[in-house]
């Protein structure tokens, strides 16, 4: 098969740097042994970035297709905390969905898709290749690129819930061992999923640690098979050899507590773009590095929290008393710079400007209240 691009892998991420690459006017083609649609246990919520990131592919994510949140909840015995995202909103959509869309664009802008194959990495002929095979990469391991800074893994586990969304913003709850975080993704459907250390502990485990939401998501409720993924927090040492590159989990992660996996391969695949059609991918290794600094960042603190209980309770404690706090880290969270109006400190609303990459996208009617509760 004679192409420009080659890429390894057809979930998001693969999808994202095929429809970057094709958009610059490269014969692109993708392969991938999975039948799509393609699902995976994950939260299934977009920050305002992560959507960001997709508008630049040129990939919108529709009302009828998804559900919107305003924000994140933490929840920790009885304790709670929220803020609004400074600019837009967020929203759940089901993985499969977004796939199906990917895949949609991708062959709206010619990229040619080849579903059910299996590679062989020895006999591929075209000028660049791009790994996008996960966190288990074995394109990443026949390109040499295996070797890591960086390795720590957790467990997570998902499913569905028949339940009317009862909150606008999405959840993490806090329990002794792990994180349970749900995700309003319809009008009558909610996604929860949780994370921990422990390999064993599925999604009843977890909800035996956190009373209240077991009295939300019962049995009768399930709509879904219990699916079950690794979350890693892995560094690799180079994201590129000759002309091979990675992209997405192959390419390194972020804990998934942080919500930005998605986010950070569709930055990355838009970077890699520019840099094929500059002929320098010494370039996508720099700015590989800089589009993953605030998402490790805040995946250092997240497992901090969820690692150390009295900090965690500090923390959540000076937050509910001050909102600001939590309102300026979601902010830093999804790339934007917070700055509190205080015009009128008792109304609880502050302004916020968009420093963010990507598109600015218009706040709704509550995008810019932030409150503690």
């Amino acid at each position: 098969m004679s192409t420009d691009i080659f890429v390894i892998g057809g979930g998001p991420a693969g999808l994202a740097a095929a429809i970057a690459t094709r958009r610059r006017g490269f014969n692109v083609t993708v392969a991938d042994a999975i039948i799509p649609p393609a699902d995976k246990a994950c939260g299934e919520g977009l920050m305002p970035d992560t959507l960001a990131a997709l508008s630049t592919l040129g990939v919108s994510i529709s009302a009828a297709d998804s559900f919107p949140f305003r924000g994140i909840r933490f929840l920790d015995r009885g304790k709670a905390v929220a803020a609004s995202f400074p600019v837009g909103c967020g929203r759940g959509v089901r993985r499969t969905t977004l796939h199906r869309m990917m895949i949609e664009k991708a062959e709206a802008v010619g990229v040619k898709l080849r579903w059910g194959a299996h590679v062989d990495f020895d006999a591929l002929r075209c000028s660049w290749i791009i790994a996008a095979d996960g966190e288990s990469s074995l394109a990443r391991k026949w390109a040499g690129l295996d070797a890591r800074l960086r390795d720590r893994c957790r467990f997570g586990f998902r499913r569905h819930y028949r339940i009317e969304p009862w909150t606008d913003c999405m959840e993490v709850h806090w329990g002794r061992t792990c994180q349970v975080y749900v995700t309003p993704v319809t009008t009558d459907s909610v996604c929860a999923a949780a994370i921990s250390r422990d390999s064993q502990l599925r999604l009843d485990d977890a909800l035996r640690q956190l009373p209240d939401l077991a009295r939300r998501l019962k049995p009768g409720a399930i709509i879904s098979t219990e699916r079950g993924a690794v979350t890693s927090s892995r560094k690799p040492k180079a994201v590129y050899r000759g002309r091979i590159a990675l992209v997405g989990d192959a390419s390194g992660s972020v804990d998934a507590i942080t919500g930005q996996g998605l986010c950070l391969a569709f930055r990355q695949a838009t970077a890699l773009a520019e840099a094929i059609e500059c002929g320098d991918l010494a370039q996508y290794q720099r700015t590989h590095r800089q589009i993953a600094r605030r998402a490790e960042w805040m995946a250092r603190l997240l497992l901090t929290l969820g690692d150390r209980a009295q900090v965690r309770r500090a923390a959540m404690c000076a937050m509910a008393a001050h909102p600001k706090i939590f309102a300026k880290m979601l902010a830093a969270h999804v790339g934007a710079f917070y700055e509190i109006n205080h015009s009128d400190p008792s109304d609880g609303d502050y302004g916020a400007i968009w420093a963010g990459e990507g598109a600015r996208t218009e706040p709704g009617p509550d995008a810019r209240r932030v409150h503690a509760e």
